[in-house]
C-alpha cells in the first residue's frame, strides 16, 4: 500500500485504540460509587467493553508497521492523543450517564461511518465494536432517563451534567473541514467530514434530548424547516486544541494514572514477552 496511506491509516487508528484506552477512566472513577449492584455490574462490563475495544484496534495498528509498546510510549509521552472528552472530570452519577448515552452516542455516529472505511482488518473490527457501542448508548439512556423521572435533585442533577458536557460534545467531532482537501476521506479512511458528523449527531440525539424535557446550553440550537440543517453557537475551537494537547482540566492526572499502572505491569510484559522470545 502507498506509505502515505499506511501512515494514514496509522495515525488514525491509533488515535482511536488511545482514546478507547483513556476513555474508561472517568468512568471507572464511579464503579465503586454506583447506586446499585446491578449499575455497578453494567458499569464494570462497559467499561471492560472499552478496554476490549482498544486491544483490538492495538491489533489493527500493529500490522501497520508500529508497535503496541512504542503506541503505549508515545501516548504516555503525550507524543499522540486522545479525544477531547475523556480529558474532562466526572463530578456525578449523573456525568455517567450523559457520557454512557450521549457521549458515546457522537462516537458511534463516526465509527459507523468507519464501517465502510478502505482498510478491510479496520472496517470487520469496527463491525464488532460498533454492535457493543449501541448497547453501551441504552445503559447511558436508561441511567438518564430513570435520573429523569426521579427526584428534582436527580432531574436536575441530570441538567447540570448535560450543561457541562455539551460543549466538549459539540467539539468532539472537530472542526469543519473541505472535503476535497480531507486526506482521510481522499484515501477513504473515513466516509464522512466532521461537520455532516455533527449535523447527524444533532438531528438524531437533540430531539431525544428535548424529548425527554432537558434543555441544551444554546441558544442559538435551531433546525432550518427548509434544508433540515441545523444551526449552532460555534464551538471554542481554542478550548479544543489546548484539551487534545494535553492541557485539559484531567489530562495529566489521567495520563499520570495510565504511567504508574505501566511501570507496575511491567514485570507481566517481562515475563510474557521473555516466554515468547524463548518460545521462538
Amino acid at each position: 500500500m502507498p506509505d502515505e496511506y499506511r501512515q494514514g491509516v496509522l495515525r488514525f487508528v491509533e488515535m482511536h485504540a488511545n482514546s478507547e484506552l483513556m476513555g474508561v477512566l472517568p468512568e471507572r472513577e464511579w464503579i465503586l460509587r454506583a447506586p446499585t449492584l446491578r449499575r455497578k455490574l453494567a458499569l464494570t462490563a462497559k467499561v471492560q467493553d472499552e478496554v476490549g475495544h482498544a486491544q483490538l484496534l492495538y491489533r489493527v495498528a500493529e500490522d501497520l508497521g508500529k508497535s503496541r509498546g512504542q503506541m503505549i510510549e508515545d501516548l504516555l509521552a503525550g507524543k499522540t492523543k486522545f479525544h477531547n472528552v475523556f480529558h474532562y472530570p466526572t463530578r456525578s452519577w449523573a456525568d455517567v450517564g450523559v457520557i454512557a448515552w450521549l457521549v458515546d452516542a457522537a462516537a458511534i455516529v463516526a465509527q459507523q461511518a468507519l464501517r465502510d472505511s478502505s482498510y478491510a482488518p479496520y472496517a470487520r473490527t469496527m463491525r464488532k465494536i460498533c454492535w457493543e457501542e449501541s448497547v453501551h448508548i441504552m445503559h447511558g439512556r436508561d441511567v438518564v432517563v430513570t435520573m429523569v423521572n426521579g427526584t428534582q435533585a436527580q432531574r436536575d442533577m441530570v441538567q447540570e451534567a448535560l450543561d457541562r458536557w455539551w460543549g466538549p460534545l459539540m467539539q468532539m467531532h472537530g472542526p469543519r473541514s473541505d472535503r476535497a482537501r480531507d486526506r482521510d476521506i481522499y484515501w477513504r479512511i473515513k466516509a464522512k467530514t466532521s461537520e455532516e458528523l455533527r449535523q447527524e449527531f444533532l438531528s438524531i440525539y437533540v430531539p431525544r434530548v428535548w424529548e425527554l424535557g432537558l434543555t441544551l446550553p444554546d441558544p442559538e440550537l435551531r433546525r432550518d424547516r427548509e434544508d433540515g440543517v441545523w444551526h449552532y453557537s460555534e464551538p471554542d475551537w481554542q478550548e479544543l486544541r489546548t484539551v487534545v494537547t494535553n492541557h485539559g482540566p484531567r489530562s495529566q492526572e489521567r495520563l499520570a494514572f495510565r504511567r504508574e499502572n505501566w511501570a507496575d505491569t511491567a514485570w507481566v510484559r517481562a515475563i510474557v514477552l521473555g516466554a515468547r522470545g524463548a518460545a521462538a
